[in-house]
């Protein structure tokens, strides 16, 4: 077990030749396969975008359906290749009218990267390069954008979207999309070489433990741990770098609590999709332009603690909220969980630590960590492997303070024991041999896990 290959893409070889080709080729050569956008074809849908603006009227287009709103593009696509002596068949006719489409209400040439599923991140590197991430490894892709004006004009349609802003005196933004999907988005003066663009996709499905335990990501005796733990309302936070899938874990935790508990999300901009009715959700807000009005975590976690919540689960620890997070875990609000960005469970409790420290409070380190110990009962710690693939790489148990350590026992590890020349890991997970402390409480609450799973004599 915990045996995986990565997938990557190959494109066929030009043509035989008596030495294997480079690896470097077969990346390469992936993108190649997708025709390339011309100028002029890029030019044309653009002019017919700017036609198609003056000929539809803008006060009845919010009451179309998508479908009748598509039809009416159709129908003047084809106008505009009659008028302009094209010759296009009726699939490019489609196919342009789609474009087109696109471009007016939706996202322009990204588009389709958005309804391929198989797309996890889309990267745009000023207007004339745009990478997508599949399995893991990524790509270069022929989608392009006429220059970087056409670029500003999709990244301010996201931004306008959620009530935010980007402009000179504000070239950084984060956002989202309409299905939750993160944005972040920097502009001149910042980024020298084009706008830049980093889309985040989330499936349309959350993934379960069910999917997490088939792609490998951790085997199901963990998943029902994790699953038991929460159910028990030991507060978690889950740590792990960017693109580690810490949201898509925090998500698929959530399957656990029960549907009779309120819940409050606090994020920077929501993408947590929950999986119970009663969920209140609240994102922070940025200065306006008079530099004025701006709403951070630390507010908002306040905030939380007034509307009887059951459980506060913030998207990401990231400064002085900290403090206000493990208060409200000290308080009556076990089995709250957050996400926070470190290497290991053990430079997670320090980054907390330094991040209660922002708030300026006067604690001692040891009050610090007291804190620390007693609100937190567990850290997952996940991380992207160089295949590309996703792992739970360890399940850490916070048992208290000693001295002025806070101490940590590992209950389940993912070994990696060694890299093939392709990149794939293969490891094995293993517990430790070590009994939890939340076990008790689990049982307590009537929730069975099988301890046989605890012996570090077999691999899971």
């Amino acid at each position: 077990m915990g045996r995986f290959s990565a997938r990557r893409a190959v494109a066929p070889a030009p043509a035989p030749t008596p030495e294997p080709a480079a690896p470097i080729i077969v990346v390469e050569a992936a993108p190649v396969a997708a025709p390339k956008v011309t100028d002029e074809q890029l030019d044309m849908r653009l002019r017919l975008h700017a036609r198609l603006i003056e000929e539809i009227d803008l006060s009845k287009l919010g009451e179309l359906d998508e479908g009748e709103m598509r039809r009416q593009v159709r129908r003047l696509v084809g106008d505009f290749a009659r008028d302009s002596r094209l010759a296009l068949n009726s699939g490019e006719l489609d196919q342009m009218g789609a474009e087109v489409f696109d471009e007016m209400v939706g996202l322009g040439p990204i588009e389709p990267l958005l309804k391929d599923e198989s797309i996890n991140d889309i990267l745009i590197n000023g207007p004339f390069q745009v990478y997508v991430e599949r399995r893991g490894e990524l790509e270069l892709t022929p989608i392009r954008f006429r220059d970087n004006d056409h670029l500003l004009r999709i990244v301010n349609r996201i931004v306008a979207a959620v009530g935010r802003r980007i402009d000179e005196s504000s070239p950084m933004v984060d956002a989202r999309l309409a299905d939750g999907s993160r944005v972040n988005a920097a502009i001149a003066p910042i980024a020298i070489d084009g706008a830049c663009v980093s889309i985040r996709k989330f499936s349309k499905k959350p993934l379960s433990f069910e999917r997490l335990v088939e792609v490998g990501a951790m085997p199901a005796c963990v998943a029902e741990f994790l699953h038991g733990a929460v159910k028990a309302r030991v507060s978690t936070v889950i740590s792990g770098g960017t693109g580690s899938g810490k949201t898509t874990l925090l998500n698929a935790c959530s399957a656990a609590i029960s549907h009779g508990e309120r819940l409050i999300t606090i994020e920077d901009a929501a993408e947590l999709q929950l999986q119970q009715p009663h969920v209140v959700r609240m994102e922070t807000r940025p200065p306006n332009i008079e530099g004025k009005g701006e709403i951070r975590q630390r507010e908002l976690v306040k905030n939380a603690l007034r509307m009887r919540p059951d459980r506060v689960i913030l998207g990401e620890v990231r400064g002085e909220e900290a403090f206000d997070m493990l208060q409200a875990m000290n308080t009556g609000h076990e089995g709250s969980m957050a996400t926070i960005h470190s290497n290991s469970a053990r430079e997670a409790i320090t980054r907390l630590e330094q991040m209660v420290a922002m708030g300026g409070m006067s604690l001692s380190p040891d009050a610090v960590r007291g804190q620390i110990a007693s609100a937190i009962g567990m850290v997952v710690q996940v991380m992207r492997l160089s295949d590309g693939k996703r792992k739970v790489m360890s399940i850490t148990e916070i048992t208290g303070m000693e001295g002025h350590v806070v101490q940590m026992q590992d209950i389940f590890v993912f070994n990696r024991l060694k890299t093939e020349p392709d990149g794939t890991v293969i490891g094995e997970f293993r517990a430790t041999g070590l009994r939890p402390k939340c076990l008790d409480e689990m049982v307590r609450r009537g929730i069975h896990y099988d301890t046989a799973n605890f012996d570090p004599q077999r691999a899971l």
